[in-house]
């Protein structure tokens, strides 16, 4: 058998849309004729194995169940972080070993996370994230990174002050184990950063030492009673 074969033209539903059914004879594949005679030999019409064809496949897309972003849960909690109206319930987000660090300070734990977003309040009279866009990156089944792309606002002595910045949270079995802010996008000053270590070395110490101080202020990260 060569690989064309002319067949009558009951066999025209072999031929792909778009060409003609019209002529007394057409050329068609050999993989169709294959496909025909095992409809045939099982007493299945094209039709019924269309039809199967289609109910199996949309059984499929009924049951496909798209997976959840994991930061369309921890968003909401980060805007309130950032918007001075945070409570006890925005910080579970954080595993209990997280660290938070931008420009001016280094937090170690949950306690010490809660004293630096619940010193905004104490600042600025009115801060918030005005503008963002989120990208979610997996970097294994447990573990994504989550990138936001914002415009924050805050209001220091009747002066409103905007920045943008690039918020970094690395995620593992839902919970934040990292979370950086780097503000004009601008990574943060340390030691693998800044060619000359010792310097990294110093701007590290600052931080840790800004956050120390801001942590004894904040009551060693109380939460507020009202």
């Amino acid at each position: 058998m060569t690989d064309h074969l002319e067949i009558p033209l009951f066999a025209f539903f072999c031929v792909p849309l778009g060409k003609s059914p019209y002529f007394p004879t057409l050329s068609i594949t050999k993989s169709c004729l294959i496909s025909k005679k095992i409809a045939m030999e099982n007493n299945i019409s094209p039709k019924d194995k269309e039809d199967e064809t289609r109910e199996c496949c949309s059984k499929e897309s009924c049951e496909y169940k798209p997976t959840k972003p994991v930061s369309d849960d921890i968003i909401p909690h980060i805007l309130n972080l950032y918007g001075s109206c945070a409570t006890p319930r925005d910080f579970e987000i954080y595993a209990s070993n997280a660290s938070f660090e931008d420009p001016l300070m280094c937090a170690q734990g949950v306690k010490q996370i809660k004293s630096a977003f619940y010193s905004l309040s104490k600042i600025f009279s009115e801060s918030r994230i005005v503008e963002y866009s989120v990208k979610e990156n997996a970097m294994s089944p447990k573990k994504q990174e989550i990138l936001i792309d914002n415009k924050q606002n805050y209001k220091f002595l009747g002066k409103s002050i905007d920045m943008i910045s690039l918020i970094k949270l690395y995620v593992e079995d839902g919970k934040v184990v990292r979370h950086e802010d780097w503000w004009d996008k601008k990574p943060l000053r340390n030691r693998e950063t800044i060619g000359f270590p010792l310097a990294g070395r110093f701007m590290e110490t600052l931080r840790r030492g800004s956050m120390l101080a801001t942590h004894a202020m904040m009551g060693f990260g109380k939460d507020p009673t009202n």
